[in-house]
């Protein structure tokens, strides 16, 4: 059942989004988790537009923040404010109390801001005026961040680095790509007609459909054994926690239920392993020096755990 809805989410997101099949594959992972997307690329490379594009197609209410450093926590979880009729007071919803959220320049808020959504991403609620409130379900932030443009920004704490699931990259298109862009873009605006695919209650129904994808012990031990060679690479300053071990575990379900299998391979491990690590690990200042990047170092180390194999 998953396998058949993810390649129908695929295919309505691709008739506004041009390529980027991986892309898609690591949201719809991302959603049935239930975790959330660091979307790190330089402006103009599509990231508002593919939230709405998946949004729509999940059938899932949308709101965009702007983040910046002015903004309040109670401008993203809501407040309460005096009404003179009722002589009581209301609480007015903030933009966070909604399906999907893309949380536009985060790394723009001050850390005030950015700790109110923490507990939203972590307990699915939001607190205000100290009553706590509950997100409606399922509840998905994407995070996008600029990595070129770094002045007047805030580094994102690793609390709440840890707690967004996979981190995805698109890149600029190929030649081929964005010269469909224009053809596609060029007369009309193709997110204007799409129509949603699925719905809150069924996508519900595939992340409980996702939690019994079988996972046998050796490879589950292999998830852990990847998990602490990033703790034992001398390159690695800070290494995965065992939150992004089981990140990794849960990750790896969705990759093999999107592929339409009831059962997780070491490949599906492999395949989620640098998208759910590399924003999660401090590499060493002297692994920089030598030009390393967080995602390679991934890639290595998880080329350097042996396989399980069966018997």
């Amino acid at each position: 059942m998953i396998a058949n809805i993810a390649e129908q989410l695929r295919i309505n997101v691709q008739k506004v989004i041009i390529g980027k099949k991986e892309t898609i594959d690591l949201l719809l992972a991302a959603i049935l988790c239930e975790g959330h997307v660091l979307l790190e690329d330089v402006p103009g490379t599509g990231k508002t537009t593919l939230a709405r594009a998946l949004a729509v197609s999940l059938g899932c209410s949308f709101r965009r923040i702007q983040f910046t450093p002015d903004l309040l926590p109670s401008d993203i979880t809501g407040l309460s404010w005096f009404n003179m009729k009722e002589q009581e007071f209301e609480y007015r919803p903030g933009p966070l109390m909604t399906q999907v959220v893309l949380a536009d320049e985060i790394n723009r808020a001050t850390p005030r801001t950015q700790s109110a959504l923490l507990e939203a991403m972590q307990e699915r609620q939001v607190t205000a005026d100290g009553v706590t409130r509950p997100l409606p379900r399922p509840f998905l932030v994407i995070a996008t961040q600029n990595p070129v443009e770094l002045e007047g920004t805030f580094p994102l704490p690793e609390a709440q680095i840890d707690r967004l699931l996979v981190k995805v990259q698109r890149g600029y298109p190929s030649q081929q790509e964005e010269n469909a862009i224009l053809e596609r873009f060029g007369q009309s605006d193709p997110l204007a007609g799409l129509e949603p695919v699925t719905g809150p209650e069924e996508i519900l129904a595939l992340i409980e459909e996702r939690r019994h994808v079988r996972v046998e012990a050796s490879v589950r031990d292999y998830v852990v054994r990847i998990a602490r060679a990033t703790r034992e690479n001398s390159d690695v300053q800070l290494g995965a926690s065992p939150r992004a071990t089981l990140a990794l575990y849960q990750a790896a379900q969705a990759a093999a239920a999107i592929q339409g299998r009831d059962f997780v391979l070491p490949d599906d491990v492999k395949l989620m392993a640098p998208a759910v690590f590399s924003h999660r690990i401090i590499i060493s200042p002297q692994a920089q020096l030598r030009g390393r990047s967080s995602a390679q170092l991934i890639e290595d180390i998880v080329a350097s755990v042996p396989v399980p194999v069966e018997a």
